[in-house]
């Protein structure tokens, strides 16, 4: 089972770096691929260290991913209420 699990998380790795690249036009999409980015770096970990890395450093793993996660929605909402879209072209910073 565990060079399938390792098989299953690079494909699900790759596809996620596709989905980031080819669409990354709005704030969700790229929350979303990044979390999928995460989640496939967590299986390929357990996976790959399930023999040695305990339970603990997993569960503090899957903890950072899902306060990051709670993090980016938070951003994503400020950033709606902000100017009225969730479009990363209007994030520029360098409006006067």
């Amino acid at each position: 089972m565990g060079p399938f699990l390792v098989l299953v998380s690079f494909v699900s790795f790759l596809m996620a770096l596709l989905s980031l690249a080819f669409r990354y036009k709005h704030l969700l999409n790229v929350l979303l691929s990044l979390e999928a980015l995460t989640m496939s770096i967590f299986i390929l970990l357990f996976s790959l260290f399930s023999t040695t890395i305990s339970g603990e450093a997993a569960l503090i793993f899957i903890t950072l991913g899902a306060c990051e996660a709670s993090l980016g929605l938070s951003v994503l909402v400020s950033m709606i209420r902000a100017r009225g879209n969730d479009y990363v072209s209007s994030f520029s910073t360098q409006k006067c």
